[in-house]
């Protein structure tokens, strides 16, 4: 089975950094592509950074030169370092990972997500 396992998350203060890591098993980084979401508490979930089997990384525009998507093949690990962080990149981030998030549909696999608050 597909295990992903999201830690890092916590409190930071606007302008701090947060390293979010995502320890997947069952599931190997070259199969598809791996990505990061995000959800405000009662709302629907936004994609924020994937990365593609071949390393390139793809974000959305709110957080480019801020946010930095990567994988350490060796531990078996997804990154997401988080820096000059904003109150609103505050909510619940949840790795995913899957063949069809390459195309852009909705990942199979997801992680059981972690608070990021920023104030």
């Amino acid at each position: 089975d597909v295990q992903l396992v999201e830690s890092g998350g916590g409190s930071a203060q606007a302008g701090g950094s947060l390293k979010l890591a995502c320890a997947f098993s069952g599931y190997t980084s070259t199969s598809g592509c791996m990505g990061w979401f995000r959800q405000v508490d009662g709302k629907e979930r936004e994609g924020v950074a994937a990365i593609d089997k071949n390393g390139r990384p793809t974000y959305i525009a709110s957080v480019k030169g801020r946010f930095t998507i990567s994988i350490d093949d060796a531990t078996n690990t997804l990154y997401l370092l988080m820096a000059n962080l904003r109150p609103e990149d505050s909510g619940v981030y949840s790795c995913a990972a899957g063949v069809s998030f390459c195309s852009g549909a909705p990942p199979p696999y997801w992680g059981q997500g972690t608070q990021v608050t920023v104030s």
